[in-house]
């Protein structure tokens, strides 16, 4: 057998990767057209060959595919956040929320079919657990008020699939950006941490409702202030989770954002 051609345990020809990832081979290879994913090695006999770098980052595309993005925005993605650790960790994060959330759905319509077959009443308090997106309404208007929720409420119900995918997937790679940023060792005043928070209050901006993007509605002092919110309240400081645990990185996304704030609103 040629050297060249030699196969090991890390490495996979492209008919194997496309039968495990359930894909095809003329998909593979249309990825390779384009740019998205190049094989790691062209064998003697002009076959792709993959090794466990391509694999990850296969993963990663169909991952993204599933949200709906298209193959240029996947691209943006990659692009922008390259640490595949870190990516992959925020989109865990999501995926886990989602497994939580359709949990809760399969109980509640398996309990209603249960019921219909016996005949009992159904109890209407638990029929449509898993299907509340407004379960953070009260907080969100006390906060911030109704005029708040109810704007932020109609652009959200007036997305389509394709673009709450793809605001979904900026939220993963803008928490994966943090995650990585957090870990690399910089300071929050660095170049790359002013970035991310660049990138932060623009994300805060494009939605409606939030102080942010209302006339006076003191963006400052709301950068400032979620900032904190993060570090106090563990539902939103889960998002940026470094390796080490704890709250180290909601408490340099606060710090950097209050960095930024300052500077620049």
């Amino acid at each position: 057998m040629n050297k060249e051609d030699a196969v090991s345990s890390s490495d996979w020809s492209i008919q194997e990767i496309a039968r495990l990832a359930s894909t095809t081979s003329r998909t593979l290879r249309h990825y390779d057209d384009i740019g998205l994913l190049k094989p790691s090695r062209i064998a003697h006999n002009g076959y792709r060959h993959y090794d466990e770098s391509a694999l990850v980052r296969l993963q990663r595309i169909l991952l993204l595919r599933e949200l709906g993005l298209g193959l240029s925005q996947i691209a943006d993605v990659l692009e922008r956040e390259k640490r595949e650790e870190s990516a992959l960790e925020a989109h865990l994060a999501y995926l886990r929320d989602e497994q939580h959330r359709l949990t809760r759905q399969i109980a509640s319509v398996a309990s209603t079919i249960d019921r219909l077959k016996a005949g009992e009443s159904l109890m209407a308090e638990n029929m449509f657990d898993g299907f509340d997106h407004t379960q953070y309404k009260e907080e969100v208007e006390e906060r911030w008020g109704k005029k708040a929720y109810a704007d932020g409420d109609n652009w959200w119900q007036g997305l389509s699939d394709e673009e709450r995918a793809t605001w979904q997937a900026r939220v993963a790679d803008l928490n994966g950006s943090w995650i990585a940023v957090a870990e690399s060792g910089v300071d929050p005043l660095s170049a790359e941490a002013q970035d991310v928070a660049r990138r932060h209050v623009e994300w805060l901006t494009s939605v409606p409702g939030t102080p942010a993007t209302a006339p006076g509605g003191g963006t400052k002092a709301y950068v400032i202030g979620l900032g904190e919110m993060y570090v106090a309240d563990p539902r939103f400081g889960a998002n940026y989770a470094t390796a080490d645990g704890g709250t180290h990185g909601a408490e340099f996304v606060r710090d950097a954002l209050r960095i930024y704030a300052e500077a620049n609103l």
